[in-house]
């Protein structure tokens, strides 16, 4: 193994290969006219003066153009058998979520300057490396999550937004995740109000329908897709902490799966954490990595982690390069189609230049 593989190739009309089994028929039939032809020359007197008279042969030359004739008909006919394949392309629809962390302990600086501007900068060189047909908004998460930016084209209110970030109290990374997907499916209705929290019991305890049941009985349950099957958007969650509040991290996972939105997640400073200090209270801020990577797995994503920043920068141009292409089911009659053209007008030129005829 080199390490590269072809894409598995199926066929539409497989039944049209059948004629690929009339190929060394003609193969077959170029033989007899050569020695045809070779025993009608045998029937001159002196082969001698026959040599002189043609001088040196075509040789190897004369087989080309029928060769090549035959590779056309081959492309053809498997053409004709509609080939499909999954392709690697560029993508023509894409939509990017970047939900980052702007709790308090993103002022830790165990990544310079500190977690936050690293996380700021990272984002701004992932924006500008990204093709400009590539829509990106931004969800801003603390004790809350909130949209700072509506998914745009625009690059410059991306980057406002980004720098417009300011610290807030706790971590609801579940929260980040709900509001991700109501900006990517915005006619789902999908609202953080439906995932309330009970004051007069747990606070941490969500309470009221579930957002995949109806609203009523005229409303049809959501239906849920193959994880990681959406292949139209993505989010990019970062943080440096664990969840304090908002919704339970692995339901929102769950209804990023259902919906087959893959939520790639990045894991910004260090596992044995940093104590930092906001607004007269301090506490030690961990790196929940297994929550992080359980977000990834259930949604067919992954999961990095960036000690540096530079670290989080390669981390953002691995994701660019990513998300910006995708693997589609292709019809690749065309291609043969015109590999088979090609080939037939190689082959006629060949056989005019060198013999001054047309095979």
């Amino acid at each position: 193994m080199n390490g590269f593989d072809l894409p598995p190739v199926t066929f539409l009309w497989p039944q049209l290969l059948w004629l690929l089994m009339a190929l060394p028929l003609l193969v077959l039939l170029y033989v007899w006219l050569l020695r045809r032809r070779k025993r009608t020359a045998l029937r001159y007197a002196n082969l001698a003066i026959v040599r002189e008279a043609l001088g040196k042969g075509p040789g190897w030359r004369r087989h080309v153009p029928p060769v090549l004739m035959l590779l056309s008909l081959v492309a053809m006919l498997l053409a004709a058998a509609r080939p499909m394949a999954s392709i690697t392309l560029p993508s023509t629809q894409q939509t990017i979520i970047l939900a980052m962390d702007v709790s308090g302990s993103m002022r830790a600086e165990d990544v310079q300057p500190n977690r936050l501007v690293a996380s700021q900068n990272a984002a701004k060189a992932f924006l500008a490396e990204l093709p400009r047909h590539v829509k990106v908004g931004i969800v801003a998460f603390a004790g809350s999550a909130q949209v700072v930016q509506p998914v745009t084209l625009s690059r410059e209110d991306l980057v406002t937004a980004i720098d417009k970030f300011q610290l807030q109290r706790a971590t609801a990374i579940g929260s980040a995740i709900v509001v991700s997907l109501s900006e990517l499916f915005p006619e789902q209705r999908i609202s953080l109000t439906d995932m309330t929290y009970s004051r007069n019991t747990d606070p941490f305890a969500p309470r009221g329908r579930s957002l995949d049941q109806p609203r009523n009985n005229e409303e049809k349950a959501f239906q849920p897709v193959e994880p990681g099957s959406y292949g139209s958007a993505a989010i990019i969650l970062l943080t440096d902490g664990q969840r304090t509040t908002g919704v339970d991290t692995a339901e929102a996972a769950k209804m990023a799966a259902d919906r087959g939105v893959r939520v790639y997640t990045v894991g910004v400073g260090t596992v044995e954490g940093e104590v930092i200090g906001f607004e007269g209270w301090s506490m030690r801020v961990r790196l929940d990595e297994d929550t992080l990577k359980d977000v990834a797995r259930t949604t067919k994503a992954e999961y990095f982690y960036a000690g540096t920043a530079e670290n989080l920068k390669q981390i953002y141009q691995s994701l660019s390069s990513r998300l910006t292409v995708e693997k589609k089911e292709t019809e690749l009659s065309g291609l043969l189609a015109l590999a088979a053209a090609g080939l037939a007008i190689v082959a006629a030129a060949l056989s005019l230049a060198w013999f001054n005829r047309i095979l």
